[in-house]
C-alpha cells in the first residue's frame, strides 16, 4: 500500500482535496480518534491566499442531483495567520499522529495556495519553502469560484509562465491543481509539467449554477439565482465519469505523477481513477457525508489488492 510520490512516502494512496477536510476542526470535536485514525496518507490544507478573504456572500450551498454545489469563496486568513496560527496546530496534529503510530511515515503537509498572478504565487511559495513543516505547494489555479486564478489555469501557455516563475523559488515538491472548466485539460497540464511542476492534481468542481424557487430570491443577482456568489463549482458523484474521463486524457499526455479526484465514495471508483493513470487519489465531498471515508476508502483498496494476489 505504501507510495512514493515526488519523494513523499505515503502509507497509501488517498489524500484530501483541498477545502474539503479541516483538520483543526476535527481534532477539536473527534480529539485523540482523529489521531488513532486519521483518513489521509498526507494532508491538504485550504486555500491560502495573500491577505485574509471572506468569501462569498451566502447563500453558499447547495444539494444538487448527484452532487453538492459550493460556492465558499476560498475565505481563509490570509497568509500570515496562516503561517502563525494554523501551521502550528497542523504541525502538532502530524506529530501526535507519528506518535501515536511509530511504524507508520509522517503525514506531509501539503499548503494549497492561490495568487492572482505570477509575482503573487511567488510570494506565496517562497513563504512555504521557508518553513520546514510544509513538506509540498499545491498551486490553485482552477477554482471556478473566483475570478483570481482561473484564466492562468486554462491557459497552457500562460500556466506554464507561472509555474516557471515560482519554480526557481522552491526545492519542495510543486503540485499544480488544475482547471477542469477549460477546451483541453491535458495541454493545461502539459504546460504545467514543462514549467517545471513535480505533479498535477484534478479534477477541481465544475462550474455550476443553481436556481431559487420562484419568489424566494431576495438579493440583487441575476433573476432565481440562490448562490450568493451566483455560480459555484459542481462537486460529488455527478462529475466521477468526467474525472475519469480527464484523468486518463492528461496521463497519456505527461509523465510526471497524478492526483486524481472527482466523486470519490468507495474503494471502487478510487481503484478506477488509479487504473486510469492517477498515482493518488483524493477524497473531497464525501468526507462532508462520512469524515473517515479516506480511511475507509485506504481499506478498501489494501482488502481488494490483498484479495487479488490469492
Amino acid at each position: 500500500m505504501s507510495v512514493d510520490f515526488c519523494g513523499l512516502e505515503l502509507t497509501h494512496p488517498v489524500i484530501n482535496g483541498s477545502g474539503t477536510f479541516d483538520a483543526i476542526a476535527a481534532r477539536r470535536t473527534f480529539g485523540d480518534g482523529l489521531i488513532d485514525e486519521f483518513p489521509f496518507a498526507a494532508y491538504v490544507s485550504k486555500t491560502i491566499t495573500l491577505a485574509p478573504r471572506q468569501g462569498n456572500p451566502p447563500p453558499r450551498l447547495w444539494e444538487a442531483a448527484g452532487g453538492l454545489i459550493n460556492s465558499i469563496g476560498l475565505p481563509n486568513k490570509g497568509l500570515e495567520r496562516y503561517i502563525a496560527e494554523d501551521l502550528p496546530e497542523l504541525a502538532a496534529l502530524i506529530g501526535a499522529i507519528s506518535v501515536r503510530d511509530r511504524e507508520r511515515p509522517r503525514v506531509p503537509l501539503i499548503t494549497n495556495v492561490m495568487g492572482s498572478t505570477a509575482e503573487e504565487f511567488a510570494r506565496l511559495v517562497e513563504a512555504c519553502e521557508q518553513r520546514e513543516e510544509i513538506a509540498a505547494i499545491e498551486l490553485n489555479v482552477s477554482c471556478p469560484n473566483v475570478k483570481t486564478g482561473l484564466d492562468i489555469g486554462a491557459d497552457p501557455h500562460q500556466l506554464a509562465e507561472v509555474v516557471r516563475a515560482v519554480r526557481a523559488r522552491t526545492g519542495k515538491p510543486l503540485i499544480v491543481k488544475l482547471t477542469p472548466n477549460t477546451a483541453n485539460v491535458a495541454a493545461c497540464a502539459q504546460g504545467a509539467e514543462e514549467g517545471g511542476a513535480d505533479a498535477v492534481s484534478l479534477i477541481n468542481t465544475l462550474r455550476a449554477m443553481a436556481l431559487s424557487p420562484p419568489g424566494r430570491s431576495s438579493v440583487p443577482r441575476p433573476p432565481r439565482a440562490w448562490l450568493g456568489g451566483t455560480t459555484g463549482g459542481l462537486s460529488g458523484p455527478a462529475v466521477r465519469t468526467i474525472a475519469l474521463a480527464q484523468v486518463a486524457a492528461v496521463a497519456a499526455r505527461v509523465a510526471i505523477p497524478i492526483v486524481g479526484m472527482g466523486g470519490v465514495q468507495t474503494a471502487e471508483h478510487a481503484r478506477e481513477l488509479i487504473d486510469v493513470g492517477a498515482r493518488l487519489v483524493a477524497v473531497g465531498t464525501e468526507s462532508f457525508r462520512d469524515p473517515v471515508a479516506g480511511a475507509r476508502i485506504a481499506r478498501g483498496i489494501a482488502d481488494a489488492g490483498r484479495s487479488g494476489s490469492t
